[in-house]
């Protein structure tokens, strides 16, 4: 009987721990990604109709709109946290860890002058915000929504620099850590919001400060830690703030800022193009079945997560060979996750009733449309991770630029011929270009015929 066990966890240990030292260490933090971010997503199907009950379905879709349009200013880090997390690898991939901490300490100094800049300048033009109008909520709403929109523009600020943690554990190839921040912060707030759903009645302003608060505080924690302990070397300091090494970061990082609005306007928009077209109850069945195919998504990052810093690493130490192999086993990886999109289409009505009840009606199209979404996306993450661990990503900047152009135009008059399904319609037709090129690109790259346009 124990041997019938044992067998089964010898091979699976063996699995783990064969074959190149880079690719046990990816596997080692898929393995563990793959348990932190399992309950990630248990927590996440919990917190949705615990939080829907607790303010009701408008209110709920207030609230994600509110949420995408702060998560916008996100990319005022002008790149410098993707700048990092490349300059970072290369740095401990050659053993330089005084470079490795003067990137740190001025990543950390000139995202803290930013988001400074940006919370002073928020909480002066914030009384003036129309946000009832921006959000297409009930007039009687202003000024609890001016108030939310400060509690969570002020948590988020915080957010933007201290989860510079997770990015240099990441870029250390260690993302599976990096995750239990997210992990923790999530289960806080689902202990918090049970909580004032037995003490309070719906409140938006509660749930801002409940969500917001909470990550911030495991920050915090995870910050003074890890800066004391395994990453005392690489501690910030304004000893080594050395804003000359900007331009090290900028150079690349600019590059990774224009690619990060692309992303906004591409894929942060939907909210607020349905709630204008629709009104702000209709972007929650929208949310429900993205959150619903963001499980494919969560698997999708859980797999690249890890490959990032490996390509940067393997790129320095010119592994070729080791980068096609990976790239191949992606590839086959894809077809597998494509199946079971597939299988979660065809049992997504089923889901959406056990889950959130009858009484919300989720059309098919919708589902139908996102599936097909979630694959693309797939396919050009295979691409894109390796693209942007060798930095060569101008490319998907000029692609980005057309996508600003085109989306919002593209899925308000989509929106109006189709409806929601016609919005998420959109962001299926640009990414489904990018899956033409990208693979041209890597294959020129990794060929040593990459010139022009293509090597940069």
């Amino acid at each position: 009987m124990i041997e019938n066990i044992t067998k089964p966890v010898v091979f699976f240990k063996g699995l783990i721990t064969r074959g190149h030292d880079r690719s046990v260490n990816i596997k080692k933090n898929i393995l563990g990604l793959f348990v932190i971010r399992g309950l990630s997503i248990a927590i996440s199907f919990i917190l949705v109709p615990l939080t829907i009950h607790y303010i009701n379905p408008t209110r709920y879709g207030i609230w994600l709109t509110l949420s995408s349009i702060i998560g916008w200013f996100g990319f005022f880090d002008i790149g410098f946290g993707n700048g990092l997390r490349n300059r970072f690898a290369e740095a401990i991939t050659k053993g330089e860890d005084e470079l490795a901490r003067i990137y740190i300490s001025t990543t950390y100094a000139i995202l803290s002058l930013i988001i400074t800049v940006l919370l002073v300048t928020f909480f002066c033009i914030n009384p003036f915000i129309n946000w009832t109008k921006i959000l297409n909520a009930p007039a009687g709403m202003g000024r609890e929504l001016g108030l939310l929109a400060l509690i969570v523009f002020t948590f988020f600020c915080l957010q933007f620099v201290l989860q510079l943690i997770t990015t240099v554990i990441t870029a250390n190839q260690r993302p599976a850590k990096a995750s239990m921040f997210n992990f923790l912060g999530s289960l806080v707030s689902l202990l918090i919001i049970f909580i004032l759903t037995k003490t309070t009645s719906g409140n938006l302003i509660y749930l801002g400060l409940a969500l917001g608060s909470t990550p911030v505080l495991v920050l915090i924690a995870s910050t003074s830690w890890f800066y004391t302990h395994e990453y005392k070397k690489y501690a910030p300091s304004l000893k080594y703030v050395k804003f000359n090494y900007a331009r090290n970061l900028m150079s690349l990082g600019i590059k990774f800022f224009f690619i990060q609005i692309a992303s906004i306007v591409l894929y942060q928009t939907d909210n607020i193009i349905i709630a204008q077209l629709f009104g702000p109850a209709e972007v929650t069945p929208y949310n429900i079945v993205y959150k619903y195919f963001g499980v494919v998504t969560m698997v999708l990052s859980i797999v690249m997560m890890p490959l990032w810093s490996a390509f940067t690493e393997a790129w320095v130490k010119n592994d070729i060979e080791w980068i096609k192999n990976t790239l191949r086993k992606l590839r086959i990886w894809w077809i597998v996750m494509s199946c079971g999109t597939i299988l979660m289409l065809i049992c997504s009505n089923f889901v959406y009733r056990i889950w959130i009840g009858a009484n919300l009606k989720i059309p098919f199209s919708i589902s139908l449309v996102m599936s097909i979404y979630v694959m693309i996306y797939a396919w050009n993450g295979i691409y894109t991770q390796f693209l942007n661990g060798v930095g060569k990503i101008r490319l998907q900047l000029f692609s980005g630029i057309w996508g600003i152009l085109l989306n919002i135009p593209m899925a308000i008059f989509l929106g109006k011929k189709i409806g929601i399904s016609g919005v998420v319609l959109s962001i299926v037709i640009l990414a489904a270009i990018n899956m033409v090129w990208e693979p041209i690109q890597v294959k020129k790259i990794l060929n040593k015929t990459a010139k022009g346009i293509w090597d940069r």
